[in-house]
């Protein structure tokens, strides 16, 4: 079988998998999770020969028209490159894990195979932007994807929380959407076609007619999908869905298709100094920003969210400085750790009761309770902080580096101001990273007070989950960053010895700071007691969250929602902490911009439906209506009547007519 094929089924079979499993739902539920975990698996180890014979070797390109058009034509293309092989794997490899995953965690959820059902259709929508060869075809991937975030962030639909998250995230991705298809429509226009070559063939003749025009319109677009300030405020309410979606989303599909859009067509952006600067401040304010309001959160899933952007801000930088290479290895070590993270968050939700970090740090015995996800979360907060050995730190500097070297004058793939702002971003975002993550590792691990209570084991697919994906959080950063490079075209990963000393000091002296933070408040908190901690019934993973979030508070009672006195970000933070949790109040400057304009034009707009429009139309209907009615009381059905009015009328025109012939 040719690499082509087995390319084209990568993400077919995720895709018929949802369509049988869609099918089959109700007739056949016993087919419902082969039909979830199978194809996806067997879409993995495709995806896995695929990028065993790219090699990172040639590209593999294969092309058909899809469709005449007359003019641009769109054609049914691939482009697999290092890029696109690697990072398909780490697509495939994270949706079978959550699949897995999901068969325990949702075990008693009645509309798991639509669920089922949509994150393989998610898995195939990401897994066509990866292998697409054509902007066209990767336009549809892309906007399926923010059609299946909808309904998988919805899946609590009951819940208020949850209908208002899916449609946020789906307005707000869609507001990105809009100059991101502009401005492949300008792409296209000045390459004379859709093909990704092409379009680079182009750029590298200098074959743009506005080119800044064209990158800041993309970046509109990636903003949105990705999470970038300012279009970053749907991913943290998006935790209102289940943690297995959590885990898809930020780790290997949506998010990260934006990152990958850039790396590939790099070049695209590179042609205007001004986009690269743009992208350079977009990604610093979003690495910054995110840290900070990470260490603020209270829900485990909402500090999760928040580092998630702050990563994706690692990434963007790394492609303000010229680095692809540095942009998609950051985002493979991501996708493991990260994914590692949710899922075992969402283990110990199940074994608290409650998302809440404060209502943890007032039960002891967590830990004991749930080993396996103490043990790899332990280690996927470690990758998170980018401490050596661990992947996040030979990926984390690799980005750092780049930046150090546009510093230094050694590349001129951009701006020496970008570098400047990402490095400062990166160094700063270092120290608050270590700082969240430990604060996240102490609260939820570390609490004090009576004994949570015990909701049961979890399922043997859950755990081993977390111990697969511990795999590469651990091991990946430190063998990539020497073989990547031949994947990456030849561009070195290592990092240099400036940004790990800094880096990794600076992660350190986070730790300590939030250390003895943490000290300092649990010993405040020892004199002042709160009492103990109301049971939550046991109940089914899923279930506990649904409740948690259809209440609007923790799912361990009233007790849980206070604050926390033993929290060190209140002491760290001090009154910026107010702001931090709230995401610094962005989403009430979008209610001002957007969303008061928009409800202000649909008032105005029913107004005139209703008070101008609907006037003339029952107007229209009124004029006849009247004259109906004044012929009707002429037709009276007297013979004498009609004669008399037909005798006046010809006396009327008689005398008319002798006056006009007087006048005349």
């Amino acid at each position: 079988m040719t690499t082509t094929t087995l390319a084209v089924l990568v993400p077919l079979l995720p895709f018929l998998g949802a369509a049988a499993g869609l099918l089959l739902g109700r007739t056949a539920p016993g087919f419902v999770r082969p039909l979830a975990i199978l194809p996806t698996l067997a879409s993995l180890v495709l995806a896995v020969l695929v990028a065993a014979r790219q090699g990172g070797g040639r590209a593999v390109d294969a092309a058909t028209e899809l469709t005449p058009t007359g003019s641009v034509p769109v054609e049914l293309a691939l482009h697999i490159d290092g890029y696109a092989a690697l990072v398909a794997v780490l697509v495939a490899t994270v949706a079978t894990c959550v699949q897995i995953y999901s068969t325990g965690y949702l075990r008693e959820d009645p509309r798991y195979p639509s669920y089922a059902a949509l994150v393989s259709l998610f898995t195939s929508a990401m897994l066509l932007v990866v292998y697409s060869g054509d902007l066209i075809v990767l336009l549809v991937g892309w906007e399926v994807m923010g059609i299946c975030s909808y309904f998988l962030v919805g899946h609590y639909w009951e819940t208020p929380e949850a209908r208002a998250a899916s449609l946020k995230a789906f307005l707000v991705t869609k507001l990105g959407d809009v100059p991101f298809l502009i401005g492949l429509f300008a792409l296209a226009a000045d390459a004379g076609s859709f093909r990704i070559t092409t379009v680079l063939t182009t750029v590298a003749h200098g074959g743009l007619h506005h080119p800044t025009l064209v990158a800041l319109l993309l970046l509109a677009g990636v903003a949105g999908k990705s999470a970038q300030f300012p279009l970053h405020t749907w991913l943290p309410d998006a935790m209102a869905g289940p943690t297995p979606v959590s885990a898809l989303i930020h780790a290997a599909t949506m998010v990260a298709a934006g990152v990958y859009f850039v790396a590939r067509l790099l070049p695209a952006f590179q042609a205007s100094s001004a986009a690269m600067t743009v992208l350079a401040v977009m990604a610093a304010v979003t690495m910054a920003g995110s840290a900070l309001a990470a260490l603020a959160q209270d829900d485990i899933k909402r500090v999760l969210a928040y580092s998630t952007i702050g990563q994706l801000g690692y990434m963007t930088g790394a492609l303000a400085v010229g680095a692809p290479g540095a942009a998609v290895f950051h985002l493979l070590s991501h996708g493991a750790f990260k994914a590692l993270l949710f899922l075992a968050a969402g283990v110990v939700i199940h074994a608290a009761g409650t998302n809440s970090l404060a209502a943890m740090s007032r039960t002891g015995g967590l830990r004991e309770r749930v080993p396996d996800a103490y043990w790899t979360m332990t280690v996927a907060l470690l990758a998170l902080a980018a401490i050596p050995p661990f992947s996040g730190f030979f990926s984390k500097e690799s980005v750092l580096g780049a930046a150090e070297r546009v510093v230094d004058g050694h590349t001129g793939h951009a701006p020496g101001a970008a570098g400047w702002i990402v490095l400062v971003a990166g160094l700063l975002t270092a120290l608050l990273t270590a700082a969240y993550a430990l604060r996240l590792w102490l609260l939820a691990f570390h609490g004090r007070g009576a004994q949570a209570p015990d909701h049961g084991r979890q399922p043997l697919a859950m755990n081993a989950v977390l111990w697969v994906l511990a795999v590469p959080s651990l091991a990946f950063g430190g063998l990539a960053f020497r073989v990547l490079p031949d994947w990456f075209d030849g561009v070195s990963l290592a990092p240099t010895t400036t940004t790990s000393v800094l880096g990794t000091g600076l992660a350190l002296a986070g730790g300590v700071l939030l250390y003895g933070a943490w000290r300092h408040t649990t010993a405040l908190a020892a004199r002042t007691p709160m009492g103990a901690v109301a049971a939550h019934p046991e109940a089914d993973a899923g279930l506990v969250e649904a409740e948690a979030i259809a209440t609007h508070r923790p799912a361990y009672g009233d007790l849980a929602g206070a604050p926390d006195p033993a929290d060190p970000a209140r002491l760290l933070l001090g009154p910026l902490h107010r702001h931090a949790a709230t995401g610094f109040h962005l989403d009430a400057v979008h209610r001002i911009l957007f969303v008061r304009p928009v409800l202000a034009g649909a008032s105005l707009v029913r107004f005139l439906d209703r008070e101008v429009v609907e006037t003339y139309v029952r107007g229209a209907g009124a004029a006849p209506r009247l004259l109906g009615a004044a012929v009707r009381r002429a037709q009276t059905g007297n013979v004498q009547t009609y004669v008399s009015a037909l005798l006046a009328g010809t006396v009327v025109l008689a005398v008319a007519v002798v006056l006009v012939a007087t006048g005349a």
